[in-house]
């Protein structure tokens, strides 16, 4: 029997009702910027005599319900901060036990919907076309249409889309084809399929000028023109990994696996969009092999744990992101050898470190397993899922016996777990029954702060050291090096250092007390950081020297933070530049001419992080 558990950030009680099915018609307007047209659920009755059925909305408009054919009367409940708007259906009929009906709502998006981002064709690269994405996790699929927006419910889908015919249209999903628009000669309409059923976070529409090139028997990397054969060489390695996470977890289900790489403001690295991983951009900046890498890998992980087994509340999001971290650090393993893996580990348990040195050890969203009830789950969006989900498996791998007997048991929870969602205790079962013969070794594991106490995790794993141990003596050269010392540095010092080994070196100093201004001008002169590119090493080398109150930093981190809108980069610096007094009201007056370009997640937290919020 699986765990019952009602989904705090949803109105929809999936106890009463059912969605199984959407078919979606719909047409994009980017004059309007809004999605207009039909969302057809087959819903099934949980319960006897089902009369009413609610659903999650947020700035939606409803025109009329129709319950197989039949008008129904329909309503909007109170609306609230963050969840939206419950739209309350009453059904023309009651419905048994088990029995299905087609429930059809007219509807429209509205231009400030927190899924959608519009942009005019001055904001694309090709700068003749407009743009349109969306992003619905965690919550914001209820912002395009209404649905059960919780991950408890997975469904399938079948789409047609009405677009301007000189753009493409992409879901995440099968492409089913084309075909001109019946009702306007100069659209088209685009049609999709996906038959996996997945929670309504993993519904994703794109539409613009996008080309695609060939890598791989199941992948196509879709870009605009400017950016397709970029991206086509620096995601060249997808099948490979592919074919390693297979062997790690098992067979690929969803058929055809895409990159799409979207513009700037994308907030995310990437997401794991069913048949279509979106990317950042910030992953073609001159990068290390290793950031594309992880990126690439993370979202391929996701194909099993995240969008087979998946979580079935927010507060559960760490089945998601730790087990995908641990597979993705796993696929490195088996490309650049274990010591690599040891080492992206440790940089991960760094991260977490300066995760809750920010948020502060007593802070209740650093639990592993938060309580999200009157809580907006963006808000509390952090690498505490991803790291110390991590390491709580990778502790257990070290105490179960190694990477082999526990990828054993991730290949058995996700074959046991597939096609459903679930929460920790679901998992916790599943571990105890699959290592029957080690309970006395699970039991000395302290469950009870793993998952609900704030700050670190209550044990630190083994790390193999080798690649770190040289971005150690490096930062703490740097941290002890008094005025005089500094002659001592030279460009010599990097030379065997990898990039990912510099972006550790530069990791380590971020969690030290800032370094005084001298040091960072003279790590300037030496190793010239200011003339590289690639977006980790950069947004890490100016948090530095703003923390270190180098004002000539100020406007080369202005730029990063608004160049792009990665929240993993964004945030941070805006933050920093706000808590220095030189920069803090030329950060404020930056943000506020840039709000309007911003994605509407990003801007909401950024305000909150600047205090502009309205």
């Amino acid at each position: 029997a699986m765990a019952e558990e009602e989904d705090p950030c949803s109105f929809a009680s999936p106890s009463r009702c059912l969605t199984r099915h959407l078919y979606l018609r719909c047409r994009v307007d980017f004059g309007a910027q809004a999605l207009r047209g039909t969302a057809a659920f087959t819903a099934r009755a949980e319960r006897e005599a089902l009369r009413c059925l609610v659903l999650d909305t947020k700035d939606v408009q409803v025109f009329k319900v129709t319950v197989n054919g039949q008008d129904a009367k329909f309503g909007f409940g109170e609306k609230h901060s963050f969840k939206g708007t419950p739209l309350e259906i009453t059904l023309p009929f009651e419905l048994r036990r088990g029995q299905e009906a087609i429930i059809e709502i007219s509807f429209e998006s509205s231009p400030k919907s927190s899924a959608l981002q519009w942009f005019t064709p001055e904001q694309t690269s090709g700068k003749k076309h407009p743009y349109l994405f969306s992003q619905c996790q965690a919550t914001h699929c209820r912002a395009i249409f209404p649905c059960q927006d919780t991950p408890a419910v997975k469904l399938t889908y079948y789409a047609e889309i009405s677009v301007p015919k000189e753009l493409v249209a992409l879901m995440s999903a099968n492409r089913d084809g084309e075909m001109p628009d019946p009702e306007d000669s100069s659209r088209k309409i685009y049609i999709f399929s996906q038959n996996v059923p997945i929670p309504c976070y993993l519904i994703a529409l794109v539409v613009g000028a996008l080309e695609n090139r060939k890598i791989g028997p199941r992948t196509l990397v879709w870009a605009e023109k400017e950016l397709v054969d970029k991206s086509a060489y620096e995601f060249a390695e997808a099948e490979a990994m592919l074919k390693v996470a297979e062997d790690l977890a098992g067979p690929y289900v969803w058929g055809q696996y895409d990159l799409l790489v979207l513009p700037p403001s994308f907030p995310y690295g990437g997401m794991e969009n069913p048949c279509l991983t979106f990317v950042t951009p910030t992953l073609l900046v001159n990068l290390s092999l290793f950031s594309v890498f992880q990126v690439i890998a993370h979202e391929i992980s996701h194909s099993w744990t995240g969008n087979l087994v998946t979580n079935k509340t927010w507060e559960h999001f760490w089945l998601n992101e730790g087990h995908t971290v641990y597979l993705e650090r796993r696929i490195g393993g088996r490309l650049f050898g274990e010591q690599f893996r040891h080492f992206q580990a440790l940089g991960g348990w760094r991260e977490l470190q300066n995760t809750i040195n920010t948020l502060g050890d007593k802070n209740l969203v650093t639990n592993l397993i938060p309580n999200l009830h009157g809580v907006d789950p963006d808000a509390t969006y952090s690498s505490v899922p991803y790291e110390k989900g991590f390491a709580l498996l990778f502790y257990l791998e070290q105490l179960l016996g190694g990477p082999d007997v526990f990828t054993g048991f991730l290949k058995a929870y996700i074959q046991q777990f597939a096609y459903k969602s679930i929460i920790t205790e679901d998992w916790k079962k599943f571990l105890y029954s699959y290592f029957k013969d080690k309970v006395d070794v699970l039991d000395k594991v302290d469950w009870n702060a793993w998952f609900h106490a704030p700050g670190m995790p209550p044990v630190k794993p083994m790390y193999d050291m080798t690649l770190s141990n040289a971005c150690v003596a490096l930062s703490q050269r740097w941290i002890q090096a008094k005025e005089c010392d500094l002659g001592s540095f030279s460009s010599a010092d990097l030379k065997e250092m990898s990039s990912h080994q510099l972006i550790e070196f530069l990791a380590q100093l971020l969690l030290e007390a800032p370094l005084p201004v001298s040091h960072v001008k003279r790590m300037q002169e030496v190793y010239d950081f200011n003339a590289i590119n690639n977006s980790e090493i950069r947004f890490r080398w100016l948090r530095l020297c703003i923390r270190s109150k180098w004002e000539e930093a100020i406007p080369l981190a202005l730029k990063m933070a608004t160049d792009q809108g990665r929240m993993k980069f964004t945030r941070p610096l805006f933050r920093d530049l706000y808590n220095f007094d030189k920069s803090r009201d030329l950060a404020v007056k930056t943000f506020l001419e840039h709000r309007v370009s911003m994605h509407p997640v990003t801007s909401m937290l950024v305000g909150k992080d600047l205090k502009q919020d309205q």
